[in-house]
């Protein structure tokens, strides 16, 4: 039998992110010796015996011992010291990020690691299987709305017009952003709004054929209240946005980061978020302002002269943590559980399964045969 690895996500402080007892008592049937990192769930409140009462088959041990383990499940990707931990040869379920990512993917093939990224299984009509749309969405406009009430004067006005978000991609995250934007994400400003008799939301979704037509842009911008990046890009090094453009935003404006892609410096040169010269936001800090010094951490060669205030996190999900690992737990249980009876290397687009196949869509294996092509 296959053994688990939980280690801790040794991140911001923010980040207190684990699963719950009840997911672990799940697991029990599958009868896997399941080892645990010393302090896991400890951020959220949980001690051992809340683990250890529940599935007689869980063991607590060090980090080095968590990343020894045959499946190793760990929500965020290990930092590339904790990649080295990992025996070659191992599973390592996580998100990894693929397309953007390629230092850890030259690790991960240099251990033989047999990596499963979350963010890639996919089922049979390439829908995400384990995702928090809803969750990354609505967060994120929740505090958004809440900095444009600070900042914008007549927000509450019944003289002004409707408000304008503008939301570049138009996939799940993007659609459930424009659904959480349309009744002002918090129901107590909704509620304002409505008392104030201030006009609603004007929602408008930019496709591809729209955010490469710059006189267009130009248009949308300066009319827009919050801008946000919900992108899916085929070239990490290539702006949506330049600093330029992003001149004819409102002063005002609340930009909105939900892809929070880093900025990367590899051999190709650098990778940079959809909009140029903003900054990535954390669960410590989500929210950054014109002079923050997470501005001025932005690579050099990035141009920062535009600035706006901007709402951004790297882990979006992790705002509401609980909620987001009683979800998690539901779309990865079976998944887990596939892993564990059938052995990595017969997973296969021909397999009659469907967990199977869409583990597989979301192995290196597959990202090199089907999905960077794409983007070469």
């Amino acid at each position: 039998m296959k053994t688990l690895g939980f280690p801790r996500m040794h991140k911001e402080k923010g980040e207190i992110r684990a699963f719950l007892p009840d997911f672990f008592e799940k697991l029990e049937v599958n009868g896997a010796k399941i080892y645990i990192e010393e302090g896991y769930g400890s951020k959220m409140g949980y001690k051992k015996e809340d683990y250890l009462s529940v599935n007689k088959n869980i063991e607590f041990v060090s980090k080095e011992e968590s990343y020894k383990q045959d499946i190793i499940i760990v929500l965020r990707s290990p930092e590339f010291d904790e990649l080295e931990l990992i025996p070659d040869g191992k599973i390592l379920v996580s998100m990894l990020h693929y397309p953007t990512r390629a230092k850890r993917i030259k690790v991960l093939k240099r251990k033989n690691i047999k990596a499963v990224s979350l963010d890639s299984i996919r089922g049979d009509f390439l829908q995400r299987l384990v995702f928090n749309a809803k969750g990354t969405s609505l967060h994120g406009m929740e505090i958004a709305f809440s900095e444009l009430e600070k900042i914008k004067p007549d927000f509450y006005s019944n003289t002004r017009g409707p408000l304008e978000v503008s939301i570049i991609g138009m996939g799940m995250v993007g659609l459930q952003a424009g659904k959480a934007a349309s009744k002002f994400a918090l129901p107590e400003i909704a509620k304002k709004i409505k008392e104030a008799k201030a006009k609603g939301v004007l929602i408008n979704m930019l496709p591809r054929n729209i955010t490469s037509d710059r006189e267009e842009m130009i248009k949308i911008l300066k009319r827009t209240d919050i801008l946000v990046d919900a992108s899916t890009r085929d070239n990490p090094y290539e702006y949506i946005v330049d600093n330029e453009l992003l001149g004819n935003l409102k002063e005002e404006a609340i930009i909105l980061d939900l892809t929070a892609d880093p900025y990367l410096v590899d051999e190709e040169g650098i990778q940079v978020k959809a909009i140029e010269g903003i900054p990535t936001g954390t669960l410590d800090k989500y929210v950054i302002y014109k002079d923050d010094k997470e501005y001025y951490d932005i690579p050099d060669t990035v141009n920062t002269s535009n600035r706006r205030t901007v709402v951004s996190c790297d882990a979006w999900p992790g705002v509401k943590p609980r909620e987001c690992m009683e979800l998690y737990a539901v779309q990865m249980l079976p998944l887990i559980t596939k892993l564990l009876e059938k052995e990595f290397d017969e997973m296969s687009l021909e397999s009659p399964y469907y967990f199977e196949r869409a583990i597989y869509r979301a192995t290196l294996d597959y990202f090199f045969k089907y999905d960077k092509i794409k983007t070469e």
